[in-house]
């Protein structure tokens, strides 16, 4: 049986030595799911657009949400809801798919040349193009209704780092456990759509009591549902010292979940 090395090392050469595989795939995955569509890959731009507006509607008119801190403008609480739920969605989307990512390729699994250990990756980049297409969409909203945006945008990058690894760090152990435990996807669901609603995302942890703002911090997108918020709107730089921390930590877990993922993946032709 044929051994795959577990290393920090690999977990980077992996990704190097198969790029080119890596981004033919993520340009398959992203144009296959619109194939066949009058629009195209143009209704990744307008699904962005319709939940903005279905958003600023539901909270800012039916509900009459305001946010804490911030203005009247319905607009204004809209782009601070709809940048949270951009961050939610690139995490969200790929959890989600993780536990199907090797049922749904099992041709790959009987050839052992082909790397699996890439397919969340896969996963992850083609999560990361809708979410710049929701970033675009939010930037013309904002430049449309209040103009240049803030100087800070350009730390977003550094601030979404830490939950990339954190994504592709689960998403390897979640591909791993749903060729053994089928009903890890229906799991996975159900606890996402609770950890949207326990994410600061449709509203600010200071309208929290004071005894669960500690307990919010210990979700792992909370730091950065917040510093996403920071750049985009408040125009502050976020604190070097727990983006560093965050970071240091999403990577480590990205190694335990690669690790994972390759002690377990020999078995995964005799279940399939």
């Amino acid at each position: 049986m044929q051994n795959f090395s577990c290393s920090p090392r690999e977990m980077i050469a992996s990704i190097w030595r198969n790029r080119s595989l890596v981004i033919a795939l993520t340009k398959r995955e992203v144009i296959g799911r619109y194939r066949g569509s009058m629009l195209g890959i143009l209704w990744s731009f307008f699904n962005p657009v319709f939940m903005l507006v279905v958003y600023t509607f539901v909270f800012s008119v039916v509900f009459k949400a305001r946010w804490s801190g911030g203005g009247d403008s319905k607009t204004e609480f809209a782009l601070i809801l709809f940048s949270g739920l951009i961050v939610f969605s690139l995490f969200a989307e790929c959890i989600n798919r993780a536990p199907s990512l090797i049922l749904a390729n099992v041709n790959y699994v009987k050839k052992v040349v082909f790397p699996l250990e890439i397919l969340p990756l896969v996963a992850l980049l083609a999560s990361l193009f809708h979410f710049m297409v929701s970033l675009i969409v939010w930037l013309i909203f904002y430049l449309i209704f209040f103009g240049k945006p803030q100087h800070s945008i350009i730390f977003l990058p550094l601030v979404i780092l830490p939950l990339i690894f954190l994504t592709v760090g689960l998403s390897w152990v979640l591909a791993s456990l749903g060729v053994y435990l089928r009903d890890i996807s229906q799991i996975v669901g159900v606890l996402t759509t609770a950890l949207m609603f326990l994410s600061p995302i449709f509203y600010p942890i200071s309208a929290l009591p004071l005894e669960f703002q500690t307990s919010m911090h210990l979700n792992p997108l909370t730091l950065v549902i917040e510093s996403t918020r920071e750049v985009l709107v408040r125009g502050h730089i976020p604190s070097l010292k727990l983006w560093t921390i965050q970071l240091a930590v999403s990577i480590m877990l990205a190694w335990l979940g690669f690790a994972w993922f390759q002690r377990t993946r020999k078995g995964f032709a005799d279940v399939l």
